[in-house]
């Protein structure tokens, strides 16, 4: 048996979905046109700080709380007709769970290159 890395896993999802930069995502929420996700675990936005007017999900909970038919959906939490911008530390985690939101049948996904370490350094705000 052959077992893919999370390298290659990534690299594949990168292929399929759309890598946005900080500044790109600035502009999306400052016009109000998207979701902005956070899939960091809790741990690290309690030691990092979180990005002012984004929404916490955690990675191992995505699926479950933007399916509309898991009894976890977080109904009202966010606009499902507003495009999905996700981040985590880095961009891995964002990127793999940028493919499953397309898997899923979203269709306005993407992920900001650099994560949280790229969001730090840019206009958003660290609360």
């Amino acid at each position: 048996m052959k077992i893919k890395s999370a390298q290659s896993l990534v690299a594949e999802a990168l292929k399929e979905i759309k890598t946005i930069d900080t500044d790109q995502a600035f502009k999306m929420v400052e016009k109000n046109n998207c979701n902005l996700i956070d899939i960091r675990d809790v741990r690290e936005l309690e030691k990092e700080g979180r990005i002012e007017n984004s929404h916490h999900i955690p990675r191992g909970m995505m699926e479950f709380w933007l399916d509309p038919n898991s009894p976890y959906f977080q109904q009202g939490k966010l606009d499902q007709s507003k495009e999905m911008v996700l981040f985590c530390a880095g961009g891995l985690r964002s990127a793999l769970a940028a493919k499953t939101l397309k898997d899923m049948g979203f269709e306005k996904v993407s992920h900001i290159d650099g994560g949280f370490g790229a969001l730090r350094n840019s206009k958003f705000k660290i609360v």
